[in-house]
């Protein structure tokens, strides 16, 4: 297991089992950041807390297992570790409820994890751990900290709050939407959706974000930098299981991109390992970096059908 004292990412959010008829796997959008940045040798912290339960026994021993620290996962003695339940519809459509007021609405402001958050070189989080009070306040406490906040925003019904998002989204240095939620964060600031190039352009200035990922599943991906735009194709896979893609392919951004590399290079490895996940089952597959390497040598990027578009500055 690596060492936390210093990490490169700090997580930050829900940790949780999902529920499904037949069986129960672990989950949390930052948690599965947290474990494929692991698989990709990136020093990683996550901050979370579950419940003095069995479910709570259950998640540390395999976090463990996948060789992720645990360093920075509390406990609570009131609230029960958290869990969504998944149910099926009549045309197999999964349906999730989010059990609320569970042990990671309750996350508690650390000292230790003020001190890795500021020295990290990106910390991580989505909008679902604001729903309540409690994680709420500690997630804003330790953004101020932070040199580098990364917002996966991951809006989930009910548990959208406008006003939270939007604080969020000024004190954001990166964030990464899927279409509908970017069309739901246009619908907030009152504006209609033209285009996607001009809807990306008004939120990043909007927000005054310097990056912005759309994910767009099956068209691949668009990058944000400032005046710089990338747009990657997706990775042709037979699909076993999408949960997780998304939190799998930031993944494989932060891992190149805390490191300064190039944005042909972050974004590659980024639908790469957004399609390595998708073609495994369970948003946290059991793998390792040479499994993933193998991958990407079978399944090259097609450049033919990358769209860049980099604007140089007049003063330089």
């Amino acid at each position: 297991m690596k060492n936390s004292s210093n990490p490169e990412i700090v997580c930050f959010g829900e940790i949780l089992w999902d529920i499904f008829p037949d069986e129960k796997r672990i989950g949390g959008a930052p948690f599965n950041v947290a474990y494929n940045l692991s698989k990709m040798n990136i020093n990683t912290h996550m901050i979370s807390k579950i419940g003095n339960d069995q479910l709570g026994e259950k998640l540390i021993e395999t976090i463990k297992s996948r060789n992720v620290s645990t360093n920075g996962i509390q406990t609570d003695e009131q609230f029960a570790t958290g869990t969504v339940i998944a149910t099926f519809e009549e045309n197999n459509e999964a349906v999730y409820d989010i059990i609320n007021h569970v042990a990671w609405d309750n996350i508690s402001y650390q000292t230790n994890d003020q001190d890795l958050v500021e020295n990290a070189k990106a910390f991580v989080f989505g909008s679902l751990a604001t729903r309540n009070p409690t994680s709420r306040n500690t997630l804003f406490g330790l953004m101020e900290k932070a040199k580098f906040n990364v917002f996966d925003i991951n809006l989930r019904p009910p548990f959208v709050d406008q006003k939270i998002i939007k604080e969020i989204l000024h004190q954001t240095h990166l964030a990464k939407f899927n279409k509908a939620e970017l069309r739901m964060v246009l619908e907030f600031i009152d504006k209609e959706y033209q285009n996607e190039e001009d809807s990306i352009k008004y939120v990043q200035d909007f927000f005054e974000l310097k990056e912005i990922i759309v994910s767009k599943g099956s068209k691949g991906a668009i990058y944000y930098k400032e005046d710089e735009h990338y747009q990657f194709p997706a990775v042709p896979v037979t699909i076993k299981d999408t949960v997780g893609s998304g939190d799998a392919f930031l993944a494989g951004f932060l891992s190149k991109r805390i490191y300064q590399s190039s944005p042909f290079e972050t974004m590659e490895n980024a639908t790469a390992l957004g399609a390595f996940i998708t073609s495994n089952q369970g948003a946290c597959p059991d793998y390792t970096l040479e499994d993933f390497k193998i991958f990407k040598e079978k399944h090259p990027t097609n450049y033919d059908e990358v769209i860049s578009n980099i604007k140089i500055s007049k003063d330089e």
